[in-house]
């Protein structure tokens, strides 16, 4: 009897720290993320989807604020409609201009804010995704960090501004983290080799074609020249049977 009392506290005292465990950790996975539609190739362009889940219980969240990063400024960024929200794009002067299809950009777009038009916003028990087409994307990081803040229409506003660092455990309110993937195959290149491969087997049947008609035409020049030979014989024995009957 005592061993089974023992035995079922430590089971009540195993449920009541696993529940523990799980409303510590819940709100870990209830912060603002962004991933690409695809892949963030270096060098490329993108669509990014920055998803915004609803934490609270008896507020909706009705604004979203996006910081862009100063140091790695995007020349390009234009956001899809989402419906019952509006958007706003910040833009602001760059200390470095950038240069962007031959031509020099002087100011990037540095924040992204949408706010819930018709009141209602993110409910509690959903999220929402803000997409966003960006690039050019930089080449010299792994990485782009973005700070969102997030609030609620009780007034509340949550700060996911804290970079995640290597090694270390997963800040209280990371921020979003675009990762980026190696700078993709130059397309124009592959094309260009495609034209050069059919341009050369091109005019590898256009020689095979001309080989194979002049093998006819040197084919044809002998047979006639042989038929010449043997119709001459015949004309000229044919004369000399004429001259012996005359002379008979």
């Amino acid at each position: 009897m005592q061993a089974s009392r023992i035995a079922s506290r430590l089971a009540a005292a195993t449920a009541v720290a696993g529940t523990a465990v799980l409303a510590l950790s819940a709100p870990a996975f209830a912060h603002v993320t962004v991933q690409p539609e695809g892949t963030a190739a270096k060098g490329g362009y993108a669509v990014v989807d920055f998803k915004v889940p609803n934490e609270r219980d008896k507020a909706s969240t009705t604004k979203v604020e996006v910081n862009f990063p100063t140091g790695q400024p995007l020349a390009s960024v234009m956001p899809e409609p989402v419906p019952g929200w509006s958007v706003k794009v910040t833009k602001s002067k760059l200390d470095k201009p950038l240069t962007l299809h031959g031509e020099k950009i002087d100011e990037a777009v540095t924040k992204v804010t949408w706010t819930a038009a018709d009141g209602k916003g993110i409910q509690p028990g959903y999220f929402q995704k803000f997409p966003l087409s960006v690039g050019a994307l930089p080449e010299n990081t792994d990485q782009l960090v973005f700070k969102a803040l997030q609030t609620y229409s009780d007034n509340e506003v949550v700060r996911w501004i804290e970079a995640p660092r290597a090694g270390q455990d997963e800040p209280e309110n990371p921020a979003p983290v675009l990762q980026l993937s190696a700078a993709g195959d130059d397309h124009h290149g592959t094309a260009n080799a495609k034209d050069t491969s059919d341009k050369s087997e091109n005019s590898e049947n256009t020689a095979a074609a001309a080989d194979s008609g002049s093998h006819d035409t040197d084919t044809t020049a002998r047979v006639l020249g042989v038929v010449g030979i043997v119709v001459g014989a015949a004309g000229v024995a044919y004369g000399v049977l004429a001259g012996r009957r005359r002379t008979a």
